[in-house]
């Protein structure tokens, strides 16, 4: 993954129960990150490690507008954006690294 792009991503837990949308520079990383729980706050919290969706952008202002607006959704719009691209769900982490 080129570190020029920049990246929407949406992390679950291992029963899909809590979503959550973030932004980074360097998805292999950030999600590495998450995964050994050295991220403190809302993601060690729950234990949202499974990469399930991401967006690649070009530059940081659209990627942060696209997590805002992720972010403003209700749940159902977010799954429906999730099962559009990944309907099982799979961690999609080990086809980024």
């Amino acid at each position: 993954m080129s570190e020029k792009k920049k990246f929407v991503y949406i992390l679950t837990n291992i029963k899909n129960t809590v979503l959550y949308t973030g932004v980074t520079s360097n998805l292999v990383k950030r999600v590495y990150e998450h995964k050994n729980k050295e991220v403190p706050g809302f993601t060690e919290k729950y234990n949202l490690h499974k990469l399930i969706y991401y967006e690649i952008y070009e530059d940081m202002i659209n990627a942060i507008i696209r997590e805002k607006q992720i972010k403003g959704w209700l749940r159902s719009k977010k799954i429906s954006l999730i099962e559009k691209d990944n309907p099982d769900w799979k961690d999609l982490y080990n086809s980024i690294i």
